[in-house]
């Protein structure tokens, strides 16, 4: 008997599988953003802990120049109401996927990695990388190959695109130690356990000022010229439809004077405006 079905069975089982997956497909379709906001509900932003990217104020307001951009895109969109969702950095991209929350607002590169799990928005900024380094910078330290070459440790953020970098330039998986994200990376290089902290620069800038000087930040310049990225907001692949709005209310927001004033306090300036001549499709192939 194992494996077979008694045939006066096979209609009720083939009227059960429909409905199994009618309700598979209007569970998905339920948690589209435009279904939410249709309904009433919020478009709940995901972010880390990422300052000055990306972080939560009192009472979990959404701050930081990627929060800051996202939500005055969605207001020239006409959405107000918003909810933030704090995780850490490794659980963005898993929590998009599992509907937990329906942007990721967190500082994001696009990578190609990146680009087959979630959609990416138009860049909102270009950015570099560097590394935390213990006051002086003793081992000088100053971009992978240093890493790779005196055999030193480096510590970054699970997720963070500085695992793929430093691979990519020859530094061995031993040598690469992961944390959740910012304060432990400052914790590791503060009591030894590394050498240097892989992160952005306006990650690291901040976090050194925080230091009381117990660490500086490399020149992110000194880092190869591939490491300097794109970022953008992360969509789940079924909200296309309401990417390619978003889309269009960026190309009209994106370095206006209200915008530009928005974000003016957490150091995001001319210098980062991503340009007109570079597309996500082409971020996606090349990052």
């Amino acid at each position: 008997m194992r494996g077979k079905v008694h045939k006066r069975l096979r209609p009720y089982l083939a009227i059960a599988t429909v409905l199994v997956l009618v309700g598979f497909v209007t569970a998905a379709h339920a948690d589209s953003i435009l279904d939410r906001v249709n309904s009433g509900k919020t478009i709940r932003l995901g972010f880390a802990s990422e300052i000055p990217w990306a972080y939560p104020g009192e009472n979990q307001e959404p701050l930081g120049f990627a929060n800051a951009i996202t939500l005055g895109i969605l207001e020239s969109m006409g959405y107000t109401n918003i909810e933030p969702v704090v995780t850490e950095w490794g659980g963005l991209i898993p929590g998009l996927k599992a509907n937990r929350f329906d942007l990721i607002t967190g500082g994001m590169y696009i990578l190609k990695s990146r680009c087959e799990n979630v959609n990416f928005s138009e860049p909102i900024g270009v950015f570099g990388e560097c590394f935390i380094v213990p006051k002086g910078n003793p081992k000088g330290l100053h971009d992978y190959k240093d890493v790779k070459e005196k055999n030193a440790v480096i510590v970054t953020g699970s997720g963070y695109s500085t695992i793929e970098n430093a691979k990519k330039e020859g530094v061995p998986e031993s040598n690469i130690m992961t944390v959740p994200g910012n304060n432990e990376i400052l914790a590791a290089v503060k009591s030894g356990r590394a050498d240097a902290g892989g992160m952005t620069y306006f990650s690291a800038l901040h976090i050194s000022n925080e230091s009381g000087g117990a660490v500086e930040p490399t020149d992110p310049a000194k880092m190869p010229q591939w490491t300097f990225n794109w970022v953008g907001i992360g969509f789940r692949k079924a909200d296309a439809e309401f990417l390619d709005a978003f889309n269009k209310a960026l190309k009209e927001y994106l370095g206006s004077d209200e915008m530009m004033a928005a974000v003016e306090k957490y150091g995001y300036g001319q210098s980062q405006l991503p340009g007109d001549d570079v597309t996500t499709d082409w971020v996606c192939n090349n990052r």
